[in-house]
Order: C-alpha cells, then structure tokens, then sequence
C-alpha cells in the first residue's frame, strides 16, 4: 500500500472521532426534550459510522476486517474524548479528581469499541456482498 492512502484512514479515523466528540457534547447541551436529542445524536453519530464504513470500503478499498477495526478505533477516540471532556467539565466546576473517571478514560473507549467493530464487522460484510469490491487486473 503507498503512503498517502495508508495515512489516509488515520486522518478519517481522526475525524470521524471527532465528530463523535462533537455530536455527543452538541447533543447534550439542549435542557428540554433529553430523549429527542438523544435519539438525535444516536442517529448522527449511526450516520458518520456508515459513511466511515462506506469511505473505508469503497474509496479506500480495505478488506471488511480492517475496515471494522478503523471505524472501532474512530468510535473508541470519540469515546476517550467525551470521557476527557467530562473529567475536564467536572473539574472547572470544583469537584475533585475521582478515580471513576480515571477508569472512565480506559472503560469509555473500550465500551464503544467493542461493540463497535462487532457492528462494523456485520455492516461491512454486507457492503461487501452488495457492492464487491472490483477485482485487481
């Protein structure tokens, strides 16, 4: 594989997890209606997963495997952000460190991941069944 194209999933699964983080801080912000803005970023965040999955399988053509294994990562640095962002939000308001959010930077990425690539997993095999990737001449 060249250079730019093996980067390249690095800097999607960058951004990907990214929006993650977004999404699941933007998301939280509005008070009234929780459960509408929850379903809101959970459908936000199913929508980067596909396009994630459909951008590693189609234009850079990776098998489903690493495939999976990419958007999982980009689930997991969403994950590692958002419990960051939260450890950061309870300090500013004068709680003290607690050891519940040093575990959350461990438990929170491995939470998403997992079930993350077991969904990428399924979702990749199925692209691959609807649009085969062409083979090489």
């Amino acid at each position: 594989m060249d250079a730019p194209s093996s980067h390249s999933w690095i800097r999607t699964a960058l951004l990907a997890g990214l929006a993650y983080l977004v999404i699941g801080r933007a998301f939280a912000l509005p008070a009234d209606h929780v459960q509408v803005w929850r379903l809101a970023a959970w459908l936000a965040s199913g929508a980067v997963f596909m396009a994630h999955l459909g951008h590693e399988r189609i234009q850079l053509n990776h098998p489903v495997r690493a495939a999976a294994s990419h958007a999982a990562l980009a689930v997991a640095l969403g994950g590692l952000g958002l419990a960051v962002a939260g450890m950061v939000h309870s300090l500013t308001a004068g709680a003290p460190l607690r050891v519940a959010w040093l575990l959350a930077l461990v438990a929170w990425p491995a939470i998403t991941a997992i079930p993350a690539f077991l969904a990428g997993l399924v979702a990749a095999t199925v692209m691959a069944r609807l649009a085969p990737a062409p083979r090489a001449k």
